[in-house]
C-alpha cells in the first residue's frame, strides 16, 4: 500500500521524544481509531488475504490500533502504542527487484486446482503485522526480533517497511524477498525518510552478525546474497538499496521527489536541493536514507512532512502559476489517505504517560492531527464509533468531507484550513500539559479517559466549525452560480 514514512530519533527531537509516523494511502479506507483490550485479541489469528492462520501467544498488552471499518479484506490495524509504551507503525509498501524474488520468492496464497488438493496458505502480511507483533513486545528491538521470525517461518507475499519506537530507541525493518529482512536503528542524531522504495542505504552485517547493536537481520542473510549473486556494490562498500532494491523509472515520478522534498525541509542548509550545483534532484536515487535535521523537530515538523504538496517549487499542485511541472510528482498528502499517526514515546512523562498518538484521518493537506493518551481502557465515539455511512459524527468522515471541499478552491480555503490546524494542535498541547501535570501532581493515571474526552470534545468543536466555513466556501464558487446583476 503506498504510504511515506518518517522516523525520528531521540536527539534530533526537540523534547527527547522517538517519533514514528506513516501516512496509510489506501483506497478511500474508512478508518477508526480503537483500543484492543487483551480480552479482546484473538487466540488464533486468521488472514483473510493469505488464508493463514497463526496461533498467538498468551498474556498480550492492551494496545491502540486504526483498522478498517470495512473487515471484507481483513482488519489492517496500520498502526498504535501499547502499555509497554512501545510504538509500531506497518506497513511501507516497498520496491525490490527480480534478482531478489527468483531466489527468495514471495508466498502467495494458491487456491486449490481441484477438489483432490488443498488451498496452499499464503504468508503475513500489511493486512496482519500489528496484530501480530505490537501486544507482545516490549521494546523496539523486540518488535523487529518477532516479526522477523514471523517472517522466516510464514515468509510474506509482500514487500514491506516497518517502524517501531520505544522510550529511547527507533528500529527501520525492510523486508527481503519471501522470507529474508533487514532492520537497522535510526541514530540517534538523526531523522530517516522512507517513500515507498527500498530505503536503508547502508547496512553493516559485521554488526548484523556481532554485537547487533544498531544492525539484525534474518540468520542466513550473508550467505543469501552471495549464493545469488545479489551484492552489485564496488569498493567493498555495502549500499542494501542497490542490493535489494529498484532502479525504475517509475520511481523518479512516484518516490525519489518525496524523498528530496523531505530531505530539501529538513536540512535546507547543509545540503543543497535546488540549482545548477544541487547535491539531490527530485529524480536522484541516493538520496539520503537518514539525515541530520538542521533543527531538532517537533510533532508539528512531523505533519508537515507528512501534509507536503511540494510547496514552494514548481511541482505544487496547487500553485497558481503552472511551468509545465505543476503536479507532475506523486504528492506526500494525497486524497486517498485513510489514515496516519505519530507515535510519540515521551521520556520526561511518567511509565502511563509516556505514549501519545497523533491521529489525522483522510487527506493530511487539509486534515488537523489530534493528540490522545494511549494509555486508556477506551477512546471516544468521535475516534472510534466510525460507520460505513458517512456522518458528521466522526473525526474520519468530517475530515474527508472537509478535504473533498476545500481542494476544489484552495486558495479560497487555505487560511481557514491552516487555521484549524494550528487551532488544534495549540489547544491539543495545552490540554496535554494540563493532564500531564494533573495526573503526575495526583498519581490518578486513570484521567486518561477523561483527558481523551476532551481532547476529541476540542476536536469536534473545531472540525465543525471550519467544515462549516469550507462548506459555504465551496458552495459560493460552484460553477452553476448566477445572481441577477450578473452579465
Amino acid at each position: 500500500m503506498p504510504c511515506t514514512t518518517v522516523l525520528v530519533g531521540r536527539k534530533a527531537s526537540n523534547d527527547g521524544s522517538t517519533m514514528v509516523a506513516r501516512t496509510e494511502d489506501g483506497h478511500f479506507d474508512v478508518k477508526k481509531m480503537v483500543v484492543v483490550e487483551p480480552d479482546k485479541q484473538p487466540k488464533t489469528y486468521k488472514s483473510k488475504i493469505s488464508h493463514l492462520e497463526i496461533s498467538l501467544p498468551e498474556n498480550p498488552l492492551r494496545y491502540t490500533a486504526c483498522p478498517n471499518v470495512d473487515l471484507e479484506k481483513g482488519l489492517w490495524a496500520a498502526t498504535g502504542i501499547n502499555t509497554a509504551n512501545v510504538g509500531m507503525t506497518a506497513t511501507e509498501t516497498i520496491t525490490t527487484n527480480p534478482r531478489v524474488l527468483a531466489a527468495d520468492p514471495l508466498v502467495v496464497y494458491r487456491k486449490a486446482a481441484s477438489r483432490r488438493e488443498k488451498d496452499v496458505p499464503g504468508g503475513i502480511g500489511e493486512e496482519d503485522i500489528v496484530v501480530l507483533v505490537l501486544p507482545y513486545v516490549r521494546s523496539a528491538r523486540e518488535g523487529v526480533l518477532r516479526l522477523g521470525e514471523l517472517l522466516e517461518r510464514y515468509g510474506t507475499y509482500e514487500s514491506n517497511g516497518i517502524a517501531f519506537n520505544d522510550e529511547n530507541e527507533a528500529w527501520w525493518m525492510e523486508t527481503i524477498g519471501g522470507h529474508h529482512w533487514m532492520a537497522r536503528r535510526v541514530p540517534d542524531e538523526m531523522v530517516a525518510i522512507a517513500p515507498n522504495q527500498f530505503a536503508m542505504d547502508a547496512f553493516d552485517l559485521d554488526d548484523a552478525f556481532g554485537a547487533q547493536t544498531a544492525h539484525l537481520c534474518s540468520r542466513d542473510l550473508r550467505e543469501f546474497i552471495a549464493d545469488n549473486h545479489l551484492d552489485l556494490n564496488q569498493d567493498g562498500r555495502f549500499n542494501p538499496r542497490d542490493v535489494f532494491g529498484s532502479h525504475r523509472d517509475r520511481d523518479h515520478v512516484y518516490n525519489t521527489p518525496r524523498a528530496w522534498y523531505m530531505g530539501r525541509l529538513l536540512t535546507p542548509c547543509s545540503h543543497r536541493w535546488e540549482g545548477e550545483n544541487a547535491e539531490f534532484g527530485p529524480e536522484s536515487e541516493n538520496i539520503p536514507w537518514a539525515l541530520v535535521p538542521d533543527r531538532k523537530l517537533a510533532v508539528e515538523d512531523v505533519e508537515r512532512l507528512l501534509s507536503a504538496h511540494y510547496q514552494g517549487t514548481d511541482y505544487n499542485p496547487y500553485s497558481g502559476r503552472d511551468s509545465g511541472k505543476r503536479g507532475m510528482y506523486r504528492s506526500i498528502g494525497i486524497n486517498r489517505t485513510g489514515v496516519a499517526t505519530i507515535c510519540q514515546i515521551r521520556p520526561d512523562a511518567p511509565d502511563a504517560l509516556k505514549g501519545i498518538e497523533w491521529v489525522s484521518f483522510a487527506s493530511t493537506t487539509f486534515a488537523a492531527w489530534l493528540p490522545v493518551y494511549t494509555n486508556a481502557p477506551e477512546l471516544p465515539a468521535f475516534l472510534s464509533r466510525v460507520t460505513l455511512d458517512v456522518s458528521t459524527d466522526n473525526l474520519y468522515w468530517c475530515s474527508r468531507l472537509i478535504g473533498a471541499l476545500a481542494d476544489k478552491c484552495y486558495a479560497e480555503t487555505a487560511q481557514e484550513i491552516e487555521r484549524y490546524q494550528d487551532v488544534v494542535a495549540v489547544r491539543g498541547r495545552q490540554l496535554i500539559r494540563e493532564y500531564d501535570r494533573k495526573m503526575t501532581d495526583s498519581g490518578d493515571f486513570s484521567l486518561t479517559k477523561e483527558a481523551n474526552q476532551k481532547l476529541c470534545a476540542m476536536g469536534r468543536e473545531e472540525t465543525l466549525a471550519v467544515l462549516s466555513k469550507v462548506l459555504q466556501t465551496a458552495s459560493e464558487h460552484m460553477k452553476n452560480g448566477y445572481r441577477l446583476a450578473d452579465n
